[in-house]
């Protein structure tokens, strides 16, 4: 019984993951997420990210491989995952609310020609949403990893990473393999030819 029931959510796995490749407008838009990347470190900028639960791990994870190295000994890249300061994120909780512990602190550290990504499987997530707005207004280019709608989170995104399915697993997993495939271009765009 365990074995069937892996194989069968492996399968799963391997079905979103054959969807991803064949999507030929999400492989663009990853192509332009990409690029964003690029530019963002080039122009002496930083990536944000935001998201809950899985995500905000997920938002850690991939700012830790673009702050610290990917592949590649290199300089470390500006990188941040915004819950991070543990103590700033209670008391925006406690003193504001947590719909907006995002949002403020995005406007504490984000300006124009800083990318922010907003994290969210269901895209529905307030705090995120609100992030997102903020990004917007200060001129960020905001970049939505979701699942298959991209919820309400869309409408404020510029780009989309929206994976195709609606199983929260399924999406995160989707979630990491892009993060890596974003974290290994830029890395190497930004320095193989130095490495």
């Amino acid at each position: 019984m365990i074995i069937s029931r892996a194989h069968q959510i492996i399968q799963n796995h391997i079905s979103v993951q054959e969807k991803i490749l064949q999507d030929d407008v999400l492989l663009a838009t990853l192509e332009g997420v990409v690029q964003v990347g690029i530019q963002t470190f080039q122009q002496d900028g930083k990536i944000l990210f935001c998201g809950n639960g899985g995500s905000a791990a997920d938002a850690q994870h991939i700012a830790a491989e673009l702050s610290g190295r990917f592949y590649i000994n290199r300089p470390p890249l500006f990188a941040e995952a915004l819950h991070v300061n543990s103590s700033f994120f209670t008391a925006v909780c406690n003193d504001y609310s947590f719909e907006d512990v995002y949002a403020r602190a995005v406007e504490a550290m984000g300006k124009t020609g800083d990318t922010l990504f907003c994290i969210s499987t269901s895209g529905n997530s307030e705090n995120v949403i609100r992030a997102a707005k903020k990004g917007r207004d200060l001129g960020m280019t905001v970049v939505g990893m979701t699942g298959e709608s991209g919820g309400k989170l869309k409408a404020y995104c510029d780009h989309l990473l929206n994976i195709p399915s609606t199983d929260t697993p399924r999406i995160q997993e989707g979630h990491i393999l892009l993060g890596h495939i974003i974290c290994e271009l830029v890395e190497e765009a930004l320095f193989f030819a130095r490495s």
